[in-house]
């Protein structure tokens, strides 16, 4: 067959809006490649429901392939293993692939894969995928490169691939040939592109009318926010064409009387900020990949400490704080809950449980369908407090019931043991007399588990190190050096000589405009 032009692909599961796969197949015939790691798919910041959707994505990314005449290969093993093999067999003219700022695993495993490659002279040709930008120096201007970015054209699929008759396509692994350990996801996502299009054009023709109002509770979130999340993280569509989607959908409906677009051109604002946000939080994972370990600000590190009986509670949803156990429970069986909730989740166990962020953070990895690491390991540190720029928030989880679920049916809904509760103490159940308890069959500590803290008195107690912390001698510089390195440009905030602001007790805080976004903002 002669060499083959190898395109490798990793989390971009189609093939629109692929340049990669465009490119190669300009050059010479393709063989298009998945390399499925078990070791990788034994981190522990992974699941077997990502796995599931991934599987699935893979199973149409292989038949769309098939219809341009060559379909996926895939293999299971070490990826620098199975290009060597490539390469005895038929020669390798050059890879390709996107881009990607994954967890410390891949990038480990991409620096092996570029000595390999340099060892036998291939070229690895790496295209950028999102609007995040290697080895970036300064984040002057980056705003503007996102945007250019997301304004070039789509890439089309290519018009046709030679077939590769004498490679096997090789079977897609199971959960079980990966070892992967149980994990139950009713309310699951399909995966695959097919579906991604579905949401796309439901949330812009129909769900995304009132999504600026309605993407903070969980009562209606999952209806009315975009759910394409999951499938930005898999690369099932791209960030580019979700993006025109939003702006030709804008441009639209400009062209209608006012009467007719109701409140869309809001809500698309607000999807298109978050947009921009999901390459913004990425870019600093891209820029310093130790933050996915190492608290970005030194001054904050030790903050929590280990209890395991409060970690098991938060991840079993058995707090005795409903509202957070419902979002929980909701999380584990649907894979996916709306950004204000998560970053409750992650404040509650940072602040009023005390917990290390790094573990709290890898139990809510395994549990989102779309995880990013880029996004999601910033925004458990942000929500931490360990970032050292950005306002400390600590969500009093009984008032964000009461806001954004005032009528009590998503609690109700995830935490059928407080079914029988009178609204005014379903958020608050400790409030209930003993008799009341038992009179409706919900005895607490039997039923349903007393508070494993007390919430207006952990989150003072929180606050309190917080500040402490800030306070120190040498916080507010490093904290200039951190923002000059990840803050938005967009933020207007000044540098500590230039008259920062300053928080009473005389510790400084700063904001540079995401507190509200929350975790795995991308596509909320």
């Amino acid at each position: 067959m002669g060499p083959l032009q190898i395109v490798w692909f990793k989390r971009d599961l189609r093939v629109i809006d692929h340049q990669p796969l465009l490119q190669a197949s300009q050059r010479g015939p393709v063989l298009p490649l998945v390399v499925i790691e078990p070791l990788q798919w034994q981190q522990a910041d992974v699941s077997a429901r990502q796995w599931a959707f991934c599987a699935e994505s893979l199973e149409e990314l292989r038949a769309a392939l098939a219809q341009l005449g060559q379909p996926l290969v895939v293999r299971i093993g070490p990826v620098e293993e199975v290009l060597e093999r490539a390469r005895c067999q038929f020669g390798i003219a050059a890879l390709w692939s996107h881009e990607e700022t994954g967890n410390a695993w891949t990038y480990a495993r991409d620096r092996r894969v570029a000595r390999w490659a340099r060892s036998h002279g291939i070229t690895w040709i790496e295209l950028p995928q999102f609007g995040v930008i290697r080895r970036l120096p300064s984040r002057d201007g980056w705003a503007r490169r996102w945007q250019a970015r997301m304004a070039e054209p789509l890439s089309p699929a290519p018009r046709a691939l030679p077939p590769l008759a004498a490679i096997d396509p090789g079977a897609i692994p199971t959960a079980t040939d990966l070892a992967l350990i149980e994990d139950p996801c009713p309310g699951r996502q399909q995966g695959g592109r097919a579906a991604g299009l579905e949401l796309l054009e439901s949330f812009f023709r129909v769900r995304g009318a009132r999504y600026h109002r309605e993407l903070s509770s969980p009562a209606t979130a999952y209806t009315s926010c975009s759910r394409l999340s999951a499938h930005l993280a898999w690369g099932t569509l791209s960030l580019r064409e979700i993006a025109q989607t939003s702006r030709g959908r804008r441009e639209t409906l400009k062209a209608l009387p006012s009467s007719e677009r109701g409140e869309w051109l809001r809500a698309l604002r607000g999807f298109e900020e978050r947009l921009h946000w999901h390459c913004h939080f990425i870019q600093k994972l891209e820029s310093q990949p130790d933050l996915e370990f190492r608290e970005l600000h030194p001054l904050t590190q030790d903050l929590q400490q280990n209890n395991p009986e409060h970690l098991a509670a938060w991840s079993e949803g058995r707090t005795g704080l409903p509202f957070v156990d419902a979002c929980m429970r909701a999380l584990m069986a649907t894979g996916w809950i709306n950004f204000r909730m998560r970053a409750m989740l992650m404040s509650v166990a940072s602040h009023h449980l005390a917990l290390p962020w790094r573990q709290s953070g890898l139990r809510l990895a395994r549990l989102f369908l779309d995880y990013e690491p880029g996004i999601h390991w910033s925004q458990c540190q942000m929500q931490s407090g360990t970032t050292g720029i950005n306002t400390l928030r600590i969500y009093n989880p009984i008032k964000q019931g009461q806001d954004h679920d005032p009528n009590g049916a998503f609690l109700r809904q995830w935490l059928p043991e407080l079914h029988g509760v009178p609204l005014v103490h379903l958020h608050q159940p400790w409030t209930m007399a003993l008799v009341t308890q038992e009179r409706i069959g919900c005895v607490l500590g039997v039923t349903y588990p007393h508070p494993i803290v007390e919430p207006a008195s952990a989150a003072r107690e929180a606050r309190q190190r917080l500040w402490a912390r800030r306070q120190e001698l040498g916080f507010g510089e490093l904290a200039d050096a951190i923002q000059q390195r990840h803050g938005s440009r967009r933020s207007g905030l000044a540098a500590r000589s230039g008259g920062r602001r300053r928080r009473p007790g005389g510790s400084t805080a700063t904001n540079n405009g995401v507190t509200q976004l929350g975790l795995d903002l991308g596509l909320p």
